[in-house]
């Protein structure tokens, strides 16, 4: 296993310095900044695209979670889903927590957010289900006393190996600093398939784990037919969560490191780490 892990880290550093540098333009903005347009609400006790209270709104530019239609959280958990799902990729979002938490929002969930990441579909979450079955790559706010970390790891009904060995805790701690206030963060998050993930604040890495799986606890209200201890998680949809605290974000935006590696294809891509030929265009040549 130290064996698989060394090969990957020398593989992917040399990737996250050059990725760094890729082309602004080739980034996919997920948010158009106007409005929900691709994005699926789910929140729990309401269907699939019930967006309740207007929960997930756009404003000034920002995608705003908001709990001013509430009389009471009452672990209303809510995510909004992207409607494509990814297997290879980098995706980043700006983030900012704003405001007071939702009457009756759990204390841990005081400046608490998220980016999930490898999700179920979100047509196959329970009505009453808490969380996806996902990956969470754990957003939170200082409280401005003592320290608190971002970019962390929970893992509503999964598990990873994290320093070489299966990791059943629900949460994992990053190395970031906290960060405290209305300041924007930048998260980002490396996912390759069900080999290696990595989370980095403000381009600091400071996270990594590998072999997402499904097993374990934390969720609830889901199909148990999905939970199927020990698979791996190769690929799936992204989430943004919403846990009782106003959050905002400005940009979400996701680097496909998966396509066409053929480099006399048109749409070739020198950072893909993942092959899919089958997706290659080439120009017709003219004839003479």
């Amino acid at each position: 296993m130290k064996k698989i892990l060394t090969i990957l880290t020398l593989f992917c550093f040399p990737f996250l310095a050059f990725s760094q540098s890729v082309d602004p333009k080739e980034w996919k903005q997920l948010f158009n900044g106007k409005n929900l347009d691709g994005w699926q609400p789910k929140i729990r006790n309401h269907a699939l695209n019930d967006n309740f209270a207007n929960t997930f709104r756009v404003a000034d530019g920002m995608m705003q979670v908001r709990y001013d239609g509430y009389k009471s959280f009452d672990e209303m958990f809510g995510h909004i889903f992207y409607k494509d799902k990814y297997s290879y990729y980098r995706i980043a979002t700006e983030y900012r927590f704003v405001g007071d938490q939702a009457t009756n929002g759990p204390g841990w969930a005081t400046r608490n957010s998220g980016i999930m990441i490898h999700c179920q579909a979100p047509e196959t979450m329970g009505k009453d289900q808490d969380f996806p079955i996902s990956i969470e790559v754990q957003l939170l706010g200082g409280l401005d006393k003592g320290k608190r970390t971002t970019c962390n790891l929970c893992t509503p009904g999964t598990n990873v190996f994290y320093q070489d060995k299966l990791d059943k805790r629900h949460c994992i701690n990053s190395t970031s600093q906290t960060y405290n206030g209305d300041q924007w963060v930048r998260a980002e998050v490396l996912v390759l398939g069900d080999s290696l993930i990595q989370h980095f604040i403000n381009g600091e890495k400071v996270l990594e784990y590998t072999k997402p799986q499904t097993g374990g606890g934390n969720v609830s209200g889901h199909d148990p037919s999905l939970m199927v201890e020990g698979k791996l998680l190769a690929e799936g949809y992204i989430s943004l969560q919403s846990e009782s605290h106003p959050v905002d974000f400005r940009k979400v935006e996701l680097l496909n490191l998966c396509g066409c590696t053929d480099p006399k294809a048109s749409n070739y891509k020198s950072y893909y780490v993942k092959s899919d030929n089958k997706t290659c265009e080439y120009k017709k040549k003219r004839k003479k």
